[in-house]
């Protein structure tokens, strides 16, 4: 059982494993340990692996909701591995997979989400010219659980900003990116650069959205965001399991439609989340 475990938490070695066994979802290893600490687990031993004591914790499958929420609101992303074999039928240890990965910025689960917030997963794509000076940074964002996504282009000096207003749960940026971001900006997730390819991109979004270009919706000149694009819709089904069947439209947004507020107007305007970081007295919630 524990090769099979060892084997898929090496697909998964940046993300807690929650591994069914019966009634329960056990960690183990370094996951049990970190599980124990965030969530007040108790921390056992049982048996051992390469002479080093087995660690254990679990949680109850019935409640396991409330577990995810609490680590999500914490940064963590969880892979959930269940039982998809017959255990009266299996001669070795009962087949598991891992179905889906929760991650903050991927949420769809009623119990998970926010009724005052949207939960909305970024990718970030900076663009260059040749002489290599960054000359834009293309957004791609997404609401999982309402299949909303949208996209922009802006100047490299208003990407706080724009993290400000919309306010991501989790940001995905390539590896080796240097791109500064603010504090407080949302938990975020280094994956491999090619992901965000513009060519593969830009196809990945059309192919998404069942269309032949992107020119009706007046995307097909922001090659920066369709490069984000790309990189979020791969991330996301990869995290689902499946593909993204619901998403189905696409919003650009364009920097003069709105008035621009900067993040110190936000905070003090107290729009979303009080000076005391809660959802309420605010102007959204009052609305």
């Amino acid at each position: 059982m524990m090769q099979q475990y060892l084997r898929i938490k090496a697909d998964h070695p940046d993300t807690l494993v929650f591994y069914r066994m019966g009634d329960f979802y056990e960690l183990f290893f370094e996951d049990a340990e970190k599980a124990a600490r965030l969530l007040d687990l108790t921390l056992t031993q049982r048996g051992a692996s390469a002479g080093n004591p087995i660690k254990m914790a679990g949680v109850p499958h019935h409640a396991v909701e409330q577990y995810l929420a609490k680590l999500v609101k914490m940064g963590e992303s969880v892979a959930i591995c269940e039982q998809i074999g017959d255990p009266a039928t299996s001669k070795g240890p009962v087949e598991r997979k891992v179905v889906r990965v929760v991650t903050p910025g991927t949420l769809t689960d009623a119990a998970l989400l926010s009724d005052k917030n949207d939960v909305y997963l970024l990718a970030m794509c900076t663009g260059h010219n040749k002489r290599g000076v960054a000359v834009n940074v293309g957004l791609a964002w997404l609401n999982l659980a309402s299949g909303a996504l949208r996209l922009a282009e802006i100047e490299p000096d208003q990407l706080g900003a724009a993290l400000e207003r919309i306010r991501p749960a989790e940001i995905l940026t390539a590896d080796g990116a240097t791109d500064a971001m603010p504090a407080g900006a949302g938990t975020v997730k280094r994956v491999p650069a090619w992901h965000f390819d513009i060519a593969s991109g830009t196809q990945r979004l059309c192919d998404q959205l069942d269309v032949a270009g992107l020119d009706g919706f007046g995307a097909h000149s922001l090659t920066s965001a369709c490069g984000a694009a790309g990189a979020l819709l791969l991330y996301a089904a990869a995290t689902q399991g499946q593909q993204l069947r619901h998403v189905r439209s696409l919003k650009v947004e364009n920097e003069t439609e709105y008035i621009g507020l900067d993040p110190a107007t936000r905070r003090n305007l107290e729009l979303t989340e009080t000076l005391r970081g809660t959802e309420s007295p605010t102007l959204y919630s009052l609305l």
